[in-house]
């Protein structure tokens, strides 16, 4: 069984779908100058610090205007660049480790809204019905539009206990919804287990952290040994995981494979150039695998998806995932702060981007929820009838037979529709599969 990472990823964190931890001389250093400086526009800059020194209708302090100067140069760049400030990058350093203030929600900004990537299982915005594609256009009273996302993350974190309004505009809705969720402290358990049937284990990572890897793997040992010793297939959910640590990605991906590239990342700089590869040993010795996605498995959810699905080591079912497939590198610049900057494109063994495009599954599945018909009357059986013949191999009067067990799939198993397709799909596969145990 896998307990470690390849020695590649030894090189730096990466973390929220790939964010790779580099000091800021060292990128300086590779990236290299350009021939001619704009001086025309670096005239044109000056001229308008100038202005608002001068004639803005209240002081500014320079270095306020600097910072906001280079906050508007990296978000102008794409959605995933920013400046981290001190608050930014202390919250950035604590989301890795699993516990953070808040709501429990990732986000994103679309079209000047705030959108939800996805809930996060187990804290207040889940239980309290947020749903990932969910966009957010007021928080309590004051509008979204117009704000940054680090203004709208800031006001939705808080102090535990107290509450915030969401007023949210969800596809299929009549109206916007409005959705009170109290804030808490928000402990995250990225990886959950069970047995779902009979031999068949189940594993819902949530997302991806630093510790995932090791609770998978200690959760899977747990589901053979409650199996018996092994499993006869696994289905693995990503659904609405936002992503994570990349590292722990690739660790999740090289448990299920024995060579081959896993994931390989491509930008201007060396050390954004990187390739992961499989080591032998497969913790489930080649049993078949079905991983859930849908719209909200974004980044380090779709390099696991597009590795299986590359190596041909997992069928991919249920909805084309987000698309986010580029690497963020962190920069501190001090101990305080750092730049989040857009470094490198990572791609699937088989060369795919999934940027913008996500990963198709192998079979797509329509967001369905199941319910249970109305129970029917039993129908009349011939031991049922008045005076009946008794069976000649019976003694004397013939017992009822005994209802049916229920089956083993928990509540959650049976109304959930993706859930119980993966399971059935998992089966038929066992089944075909040879030399089985």
């Amino acid at each position: 069984m896998k307990q470690s990472l390849p020695a590649a990823l030894a090189a730096g964190l990466i973390v929220a779908t790939g964010m790779l931890v580099t000091p800021f001389g060292a990128l300086a250093e590779e990236t290299k100058p350009s021939s001619d400086l704009p001086l025309d526009e670096l005239r044109i800059f000056a001229e308008v610090f100038g202005r608002i020194k001068n004639d803005y209708v209240e002081p500014v302090d320079d270095r306020k205007l600097l910072n906001f100067a280079i906050e508007g140069m990296l978000s102008g760049l794409d959605p995933h660049s920013a400046y981290l400030n001190e608050d930014d990058y202390r919250d950035l350093r604590v989301g890795t480790s699993g516990e953070f203030g808040g709501l429990g929600i990732e986000v994103g900004m679309e079209n000047g809204f705030v959108k939800v990537i996805s809930p996060i299982d187990d804290t207040p915005a889940k239980r309290a019905g947020v749903q990932a594609g969910d966009i957010i256009i007021r928080l309590d009273e004051k509008p979204v539009k117009g704000m940054t996302l680090d203004e709208a993350v800031k006001m939705m974190r808080g102090k535990p206990g107290t509450e915030l309004t969401l007023t949210i505009v969800r596809e299929g809705a009549d109206k916007p919804l409005e959705i009170t969720v109290v804030r808490d402290v928000i402990k995250t358990v990225s990886v959950k287990q069970r047995l779902i049937d009979k031999g068949y284990g189940y594993v819902r990572i949530s997302q991806f952290q630093a510790r995932t890897p090791e609770d998978m793997l200690n959760g899977i040992g747990k589901l053979k040994r409650e199996a018996g010793g092994s499993l006869k297939g696994l289905i693995l959910d990503l659904r609405n995981n936002p992503g994570g640590v990349l590292n722990a990605a690739v660790a999740i991906s090289d448990a299920f494979l024995t060579d081959g590239t896993i994931v390989y990342t491509e930008g201007r700089i060396r050390d954004s150039q990187l390739k992961f590869k499989a080591a032998p040993d497969d913790v489930l010795d080649g049993a078949p695998i079905v991983v859930l996605v849908n719209g909200g498995s974004a980044s380090a959810s779709e390099i696991v998806a597009g590795a299986l699905q590359d190596h041909q080591r997992a069928v991919i079912m249920g909805q084309q995932t987000f698309g986010k497939g580029s690497v963020q590198t962190i920069v501190p610049v001090n101990e305080r702060t750092a730049v989040k900057l857009t470094t490198a494109r990572y791609f699937t063994p088989n060369g795919r981007s999934i940027q913008a495009e996500g990963i198709v599954p192998d079979i797509k599945l329509g967001n369905v929820r199941l319910t249970r018909g109305e129970e029917q009357a039993p129908k009349l059986k011939e031991a049922d009838l008045a005076r009946h013949l008794v069976n000649p191999e019976e003694d004397g009067e013939v017992e009822k037979p005994a209802q049916p067990k229920p089956k083993s799939e928990d509540e959650e198993a049976e109304n959930d529709y993706m859930l119980s397709e993966a399971l059935n799909l998992l089966k038929g596969l066992a089944i075909l599969r040879p030399n089985k145990a």
